[in-house]
């Protein structure tokens, strides 16, 4: 891999400088640059950026990290800095996007069957800006429905990984018989397999709900953006060209 390339180079400061900060402000930085539900009082425009340089833990960014130095290098090496940096913030706002958009459907459904047994919304939406909700919601709609309608509005997303995943999936369309290994599995596996088997687990944990605290739509989204990215280029030739 080599020297650090330069759009790396500051993707990284920044986000080593957003972590530090958190670390000393602590819930004033998640309240200002997390990505908020867009009904939630703490959302801003600007979270769909910002989230991207805020991270939940120590691991969480040293892994990103990693990832971005070891597979955003070659690409920005070939690409340059502005394709790369388009790139890069393309597909973390599509990671966003996908990650906003099931959220409002797991919302939407949730809120649908508390006025569908009686509550009136207005209320509902008045007690969740309050930071409340009622325990009694779980025994009119259950609690896993209640559970998911509650994550959707008070959870915010953090962290690059969205935008990684877009780029992993760059990596895997040009070398894509590279040989990386799954920490878990210290097998050698082709760029071409590894990166599917990733993108694998995240819609399994994601559409069955059984991991809880990773954004698993917000990788998907990463993913499938960097997959269009790249479909698009290729397609139309732009993936030989650098933009300097």
């Amino acid at each position: 891999m080599g020297r650090l390339t330069e759009a790396v180079k500051h993707l990284l400061i920044i986000n080593i400088l957003f972590f530090v900060a958190t670390q000393l402000y602590g819930d004033q930085m998640y309240l200002w640059f997390s990505l908020w539900y867009p009904e939630n009082p703490n959302f801003q425009w600007w979270q769909i950026l910002s989230h991207m340089f805020m991270h939940g833990s120590f691991m969480h960014i040293l892994f990103n990290m990693y990832a971005l130095y070891a597979f955003g290098t070659p690409l920005e090496r070939m690409w340059g800095r502005n394709k790369f940096l388009f790139f890069y913030f393309s597909a973390g706002i599509g990671a966003a996007l996908l990650h906003t958009g099931v959220n409002y459907y797991l919302f939407d459904k949730g809120l649908q069957a508390l006025v569908d047994s009686g509550v009136n919304g207005d209320q509902v939406l008045e007690i969740l800006a309050g930071g409340q909700y009622s325990p009694s919601w779980e025994d009119l709609v259950g609690a896993d429905t209640v559970s998911s309608f509650l994550s959707a509005y008070n959870v915010p997303a953090v962290g690059a990984s969205g935008a990684i995943y877009g780029i992993l999936v760059a990596f895997a369309f040009t070398y894509s018989e590279a040989e990386l290994m799954l920490i878990f599995l210290p097998i050698p596996i082709k760029a071409k397999y590894f990166v599917p088997l990733l993108i694998l687990g995240d819609l399994f944990f994601g559409f069955t709900g059984t991991a809880t605290g990773v954004a698993h739509f917000a990788h998907i989204g990463g993913a499938l953006f960097g997959f269009l990215m790249m479909w698009y280029w290729k397609k139309n030739q732009f993936n030989n060209n650098r933009w300097n």
